[in-house]
């Protein structure tokens, strides 16, 4: 496979969360999840966590990018994070994340690829198109309420997201 350059955002104006802050009173939460018990079970763990997240769901790429690209044409606040499943009909987990790198209003969107593979292949390509961090898919609801408390520990409470809209 060809090494494709996606561009670095620019963190230097980044402080602290949003989120420590008390800027922002919830998270948004881009899920694309084809499989319904899948999706259902991260949104069961969801709303076990402390933070408040809005989640917004899509159940293929192209459904997801359709979304993205209308929230930034309507200037309407993109997702705050994405968790992506790769096995997706149509345009896949690859595919969406090279199109998401690509694009100069999605760039800095962070993704975290919550997949069923633990293989190396899987793990190496979503790095080497950027993916944020790539998660083993819980198999159990505790295990996913796990998850979903790491997730918010350290995406919505420590990490300093792009503000909305950047």
């Amino acid at each position: 496979m060809e090494s494709k350059q996606f561009s670095t955002p620019d963190v230097s104006a980044l402080g602290r969360s949003q989120h420590e802050t008390g800027s922002e009173d919830r998270v948004r939460l881009l899920l694309i999840e084809n499989d319904p018990d899948d999706a259902r079970r991260a949104r069961e763990a969801f709303e076990t966590v402390t933070t408040e997240t809005e989640i917004e769901a899509a159940t293929d790429g192209t459904e997801a990018l359709e979304f993205l690209r209308e929230r930034v044409e309507e200037s309407e606040p993109i997702p705050d994070l994405v968790l992506l499943a790769l096995d997706l009909p149509e345009v896949d987990g690859f595919e969406f994340l090279e199109t998401v790198r690509d694009d100069e209003d999605l760039v800095q969107l962070p993704v975290l690829v919550l997949a069923d593979s633990s293989a190396s292949s899987d793990v190496n390509d979503s790095y080497e198109r950027a993916a944020n961090a790539y998660l083993a898919k819980p198999s159990d609801p505790e295990e996913f309420e796990t998850v979903a408390g790491a997730i918010e520990r350290f995406w919505f409470q420590r990490v300093s997201l792009p503000p909305h809209g950047f």
